[in-house]
């Protein structure tokens, strides 16, 4: 059977804060440079103005089976499609509330990157932390399955490369965009 990516299971376990972003509020990122599904080079701590960026662990290969078996079991790893096409969907809202930049990112190589921007029809670029250069000097969160070190999911509001809002645990995913929208209206 084919598993459909993109809806999430009623019994998807919530990830709980284990305090691993706690640092990040305030903190200028690293200054990385991630490719990116469109060929060009980010590095998250040059970009000016308002940036949106989530984390992820892995989009779902369509076709291929779940990284580990009980891959929907371990709480925030499900939900990465969700998450994706949430941010997809609420792009132009986010656009219209100053944010000049959304970037996913996961440690998944650029090339299957590519594959999963162009299905999802995404309209802001995924980026490749594949060596987890940023992870390692941001300190990010990640959690290891099937011998794979995977970032967990959190999202970062970036005012010129610092962060300004950590969302940690990020639950349920397909509502992530949602809560950054949220938030962007209680600031304004």
């Amino acid at each position: 059977m084919t598993q459909d990516y993109s809806t999430l299971p009623p019994d998807l376990p919530a990830p709980v804060d284990d305090g691993a972003a706690d640092h990040l509020q305030g903190r200028r990122l690293p200054d990385v440079a991630l490719t990116a599904t469109d060929g060009q080079t980010v590095s998250l701590a040059r970009l000016p103005g308002r940036t949106v960026v989530f984390a992820y662990p892995r989009t779902g290969e369509p076709g291929q089976p779940n990284l580990v078996a009980d891959w929907d079991a371990i709480p925030g790893a499900r939900g990465c499609t969700p998450q994706a096409c949430a941010f997809r969907d609420r792009h132009g809202a986010l656009i219209a509330r100053g944010v000049a930049q959304v970037h996913g990112l996961s440690t998944q190589a650029s090339d299957y990157q590519r594959e999963a921007a162009e299905r999802l029809h995404l309209p802001y670029t995924l980026l490749s932390d594949r060596h987890r250069a940023l992870a390692l000097g941001a300190r990010l969160p990640t959690f290891e399955a099937g011998g794979t070190v995977l970032l967990k999911r959190l999202t970062l509001v970036l005012d010129d490369g610092v962060v300004t809002k950590v969302f940690y645990p990020v639950f349920p995913p397909d509502r992530s965009a949602e809560q950054v929208i949220d938030w962007l209206d209680a600031e304004a």
